[in-house]
Parts: structure tokens; C-alpha cells; sequence
């Protein structure tokens, strides 16, 4: 059973549908790419998994075999379900530990009256969870500025604390908007190469949006294709770049193969 399903998922913002009757999965442990040109409805597909949005009656959502098609943004983080943000939303004044422990606030063992009750047993999860987060910031490459404010962080570790403050959160399904944005060549390979071995060690199953097509076409399992709200291809990288439909809604018809090789290749 896939992790994630949607079954004619659809959303409309007053006459515009800007997701149409889609069905969509991602597999358990897959590294899926979703990927379309600007305005194809990526950002609104992550919105409505995430519970930002309320698909339009008739949707179907189911989250590791839960339906969570009404539920909202927190219960659907509860269930495993984290997501990193295009344009970074951190918490600037706060140290990076700190950033990474509000990710991690979802799994404090202990109630609001607490640390009146058993201050004890209170600093010890606190202790716990600090040494967690500084071993994932150890990971990350963050580890000798877990004290500095976040603000003060150059854009590249920036990016290293948003993805490592959903790790955070433990989630089953790791959602990247665009984590290579911004970043120089070689920075997004140390980000993707980063992304992967946080895969691997936290059995993290992931989906991507990414404009830089060819993060995805190296990095993905499968890749799937919008276009103004709806599916137009799903495959393997490979297969996906060679479909009709998809060099059409990225290229234009006017193109040679080669010269449509050579765009996605430089993409």
C-alpha cells in the first residue's frame, strides 16, 4: 500500500481548478519528484496534503492508510507528515537548536503542568531532546552554530535548518519545496547528497518539487508531472523526459530533440 494516495483530488479557487480530479501515490521508502511548469499546481497539491488547504468535495487523501482529507495542518503532522517551505520560515532571533527543537515540540512526553509537577523528569526528556537535536545538527553540518541566531546563518545553512528542523519532527513523509533554490551548483549536490543520507538514516520516504529539473531526473525514483492542475506524465526520470506531453508543456513544440536534450540537461 502506498504511503500516500489522493483520489480525485481537485481544488478550486473561485472558477480557476487549479488541481483536477487527481490521483497521485507515492510509494513507501520512494524518492517521487513532482515536478511542472509555473502555475501546474505543485504548491497547491503540498497545501492540500498538508492541510493548509480543504480540497473540494468528493477528494480523497489518505495518509498511511488514514484519511486525513479534513484533517487539520497539526493532526497531519502528528501522523508523520512534514514539509520544508520554498521560501524559508524560520525563526530568526531564536539559536539554531532552539529552531530545531520546536520542530521536535511534537514529541515532548510531558503536559503544560509538568515542570510544576515533576521538574525532574521534565529536564531530563529536555536533555534528552537536546542531545538529539544536537546530533542531527551534527549531521546536517550545523553543529558548531547551535548557539548562534539563525538569522545570522548564510543561505545554504539556512536551507540545512529548515530541512533538519522537519527531520525534526520524525516524519514518515518528507515534503521539499524547492530545497535546491538559491544555492550554487555545487551547493545543491552537498544539499542532495545530504537529503539522501537523511533518507537513509531516518527511513524517510521523500517527495519533491523542484524547478531544477535535473535534481530530480538524478535524484528520483519516479517523477510526476503537472500542467495546469492536471497529470500529464508519470515515470521513471528517464521515461518522463523522453513523453511528448511533458517537452510540450516545459519546451514548446518548435524544438529539436537535441535541443530539448540539452535544455533538461542544463535545467
Amino acid at each position: 500500500m502506498a504511503l500516500l494516495e489522493t483520489h480525485s483530488l481537485s481544488m478550486s479557487f473561485g472558477g480557476l481548478k487549479a488541481i483536477s480530479d487527481l490521483d497521485f501515490a507515492v510509494e513507501r521508502g520512494a524518492v517521487h519528484g513532482l515536478i511542472g511548469p509555473n502555475g501546474s499546481g505543485k504548491s497547491t497539491f503540498f497545501n492540500l496534503v498538508t492541510g493548509v488547504y480543504r480540497a473540494n468535495p468528493g477528494s480523497v487523501i489518505r495518509f498511511d492508510g488514514v484519511d486525513t482529507t479534513k484533517l487539520d495542518a497539526h493532526k497531519i503532522a502528528a501522523l508523520g507528515v512534514a514539509r520544508t517551505f520554498q521560501l524559508l520560515r524560520l525563526f530568526s532571533e531564536m539559536t539554531v537548536l532552539d529552531n530545531l527543537l520546536v520542530g521536535y515540540h511534537v514529541h515532548v512526553p510531558y503536559s503544560l503542568v509538568a515542570p510544576i509537577l515533576r521538574p525532574r523528569y521534565v529536564r531530563k526528556c529536555d536533555a534528552e531532546a537536546r542531545d538529539e537535536m544536537l546530533e542531527l545538527l551534527s549531521f546536517v553540518g550545523l553543529e558548531e552554530f547551535a548557539e548562534m541566531p539563525a538569522g545570522e546563518l548564510s543561505g545554504g545553512q539556512r536551507r540545512l535548518l529548515s530541512l533538519g528542523r522537519a527531520i525534526a519532527m520524525r516524519p514518515k513523509l518528507l515534503m521539499l519545496d524547492e530545497p535546491a533554490a538559491g544555492l550554487s551548483p555545487t551547493n545543491v549536490d552537498s544539499l542532495m547528497g545530504i537529503v539522501l543520507n537523511l533518507k537513509d538514516r531516518y527511513g524517510l520516504t521523500l517527495l519533491i518539487v523542484e524547478h531544477i529539473l535535473k535534481v530530480v531526473m538524478d535524484t528520483c525514483d519516479t517523477v510526476t508531472v503537472l500542467d495546469h492542475g492536471h497529470k500529464i506524465g508519470e515515470g521513471a526520470p528517464a521515461e518522463v523526459k523522453d513523453d511528448p506531453a511533458v517537452i510540450e508543456a516545459y519546451l514548446g513544440k518548435e524544438m529539436s530533440d537535441d535541443e530539448v536534450r540539452a535544455a533538461f540537461a542544463r535545467a
